[in-house]
């Protein structure tokens, strides 16, 4: 906490604003509790319990992913991936980069690379989901945003993004086939399993 707060009292000297990597190593050096997740949206730090409920979704849409597209296909949880916007640093539940994706000098993915993104709503960040979070992944060009909401037991899938917004939106209900042929021809989610978690 103390070098938190030193950290403020340079910048407040300095008059600079903090970039993005400032902010996440303030992350690294705080006692954050094992079990969170953490991500900056729009500059704000945002910590989110991930309960196993929510893993459980994460983990059948990253196998639907791997059957689909191979063990070998990028796919990644909780990774930073800084997106447009103010200070947008996030950690998808789950992204899955195009086929012919690297990572930059640093060992992080582009945002460019991003052909699919999905959210598994917490109570504390739903309002990110839907939000900011779909706006900016909208602005980067994302072509598929799942949005899989265990309190409402459906899934929101956006497609076709134009500017900070998606112009397609189809909502299912949990138990029924989701089409993600946008991604991939003749790609379906199963979602039956999801009503366990």
């Amino acid at each position: 906490m103390t070098v938190v707060d030193h950290d403020r009292i340079e910048m407040a000297d300095d008059g600079d604003e903090p970039t993005l990597d400032d902010m996440f190593g303030w992350l690294e050096r705080m006692p954050v509790p094992e079990g969170f997740k953490a991500e900056i949206v729009e500059g704000a730090i945002h910590m989110s319990p991930q309960r196993s409920a929510h893993w459980e979704i994460i983990l059948l849409i990253i196998e639907a992913l791997r059957d689909r597209f191979g063990r070998k296909s990028s796919v990644v949880s909780d990774v930073r991936i800084d997106f447009p916007g103010y200070r947008n640093g996030f950690a998808p539940d789950v992204a899955k980069m195009r086929d012919a994706a690297s990572k930059d000098a640093r060992g992080r993915w582009h945002y460019q690379d991003v052909e699919f993104v999905a959210e598994v709503i917490s109570k504390d960040t739903a309002a990110n989901d839907y939000g900011p979070k779909k706006a900016a992944y909208a602005a980067a060009g994302v072509p598929v945003y799942l949005v899989a909401d265990p309190y409402q037991r459906k899934c929101h899938l956006y497609t076709a993004p134009k500017d900070d917004d998606y112009a397609t939106e189809t909502v299912v209900t949990f138990g029924v086939e989701l089409d993600l042929s946008p991604l991939a021809p003749q790609f379906a989610l199963r979602t039956e399993a999801f009503l366990e978690s």
